[in-house]
């Protein structure tokens, strides 16, 4: 019996204690905005892994719930490595199991988070259980980072990401696939936010408006700027979500904000746009104008070492009977950070829907498919061109 059939038939006798897992996870409410109480969900995942003999590691987080870190205890030391990232967060508040309850539906599981992403958590863990049941170890030593700020940017754990990616041979990023087909995505924009602040003067609006200087006046021309800056067809998009300003009706506004958010395919696009929204020069006489913020998320292009490595998932996947196919996605994940210094899978997750959505599910059945991929994945040879810790 070859791989793919060993590790498909020991995944389908455990598919019960698959969805028992997940379940678990799902029930152990882990919002980006309680550090708390993403802890229980961390621990049940070292538990996991400590079972696998990973040595795992919690980095204690400042202003999040940390990242868990996990390792192979017998790892040979010049044995070149690859990364399974996650994240345990999730967009949804503590209490919102009391309205939308962990539910199985048929070949449905249902329920915060079971999508994005903790069926994807699911996956590793399983995809290693099934790899050390059958006695097969990867050639290449699978490393496990698992962050909790995912949701609201990375921006306490992309420090530890950008580190581990660039010793990695490549990055499997276990987000929920793309589309009913379960695409996995090999390309995603690049994210940025600014702030626009315009600072103008105040005046009484019916006594001397002459001697104000509108904030909100500007804003109004600004915004049609930034709105211009929008390509649909280059896959560029600029947009002003939040505006606010001035004190009163009966003042002339001093001050206005707008929150706009940029998404980019291609670092290219990414320069150009900022350097187009730091550009950005006053209409209305007496006003000044601040740009702040950046492109916090480069852009995942596809790269020569990205699609080797696609195309060695879309060949395991045939032995599987899976016919994958490749996209991009428009929103962006830590995959945009490892794509810029290793070769990195994305969406490698379950099949569903409803990512921060009210109707999110995963399909059972295809879980446990995804999970066997993922074990083949981990099994390949290395890429050329493999960084030596």
């Amino acid at each position: 019996m070859n791989a793919a059939s060993a590790v498909l038939d020991v995944l389908r006798d455990r598919r019960e204690a698959l969805v028992e897992f997940l379940q678990r996870l799902a029930l152990a409410e882990s919002p980006s905005a309680s550090s708390a109480a993403q802890q229980p969900a961390l621990a049940q995942l070292a538990e996991a892994l400590d079972e696998l003999d990973f040595m795992t590691r919690l980095l204690p987080g400042q202003r999040s719930g940390g990242q868990l870190y996990a390792r192979p205890r017998a790892r040979r030391r010049a044995q070149t490595a690859q990364l399974l990232l996650g994240h345990i967060d999730t967009v949804w508040p503590q209490g919102t199991l009391a309205t939308m309850p962990v539910e199985r539906e048929g070949d449905r599981l249902r329920g915060p988070g079971v999508y994005d992403m903790k069926g994807g958590l699911t996956q590793m863990v399983f995809a290693l259980r099934a790899l050390r049941e059958l006695g097969l170890e990867p050639a290449v030593t699978p490393l496990v980072f698992v962050n909790s700020d995912e949701e609201i940017g990375s921006r306490e754990s992309t420090r530890r990401i950008r580190r581990l990616a660039r010793t990695v041979n490549r990055a499997y990023v276990l987000e929920p696939s793309l589309g009913a087909d379960g695409r996995l995505k090999t390309a995603r924009k690049g994210i940025g936010r600014f702030t626009l602040t315009i600072k103008g003067k105040a005046a009484h609006a019916g006594l001397n408006p002459e001697a104000g200087a509108s904030a909100i006046l500007e804003l109004s021309h600004q915004i049609q700027r930034l709105f211009a800056l929008n390509d649909p067809a280059a896959g560029v998009t600029v947009n002003v979500g939040m505006i606010d300003g001035g004190i009163g009706p009966n003042v002339v506004a001093p001050e206005s904000r707008a929150v706009i958010d940029v998404r980019v395919p291609s670092h290219e696009a990414a320069r150009q746009v900022e350097q187009a929204i730091r550009a950005l020069t006053p209409v209305t006489p007496g006003v000044s104008l601040r740009v702040e913020g950046a492109i916090g998320r480069p852009p995942m292009e596809r790269t020569p070492a990205g699609q080797q490595l696609w195309h060695m998932a879309q060949t395991l996947g045939l032995e599987l009977g899976l016919h994958l196919e490749q996209a991009a996605a428009g929103g962006g994940s830590d995959g945009n950070t490892t794509s810029q210094y290793t070769a990195t899978l994305d969406g490698l997750g379950p099949v569903g829907d409803g990512a921060h959505a009210h109707h999110e599910f995963v399909h059972i059945d295809r879980l446990v498919e995804r999970t066997a991929l993922l074990a083949l994945l981990l099994l390949a040879p290395p890429l050329p061109g493999t960084p030596v810790p």
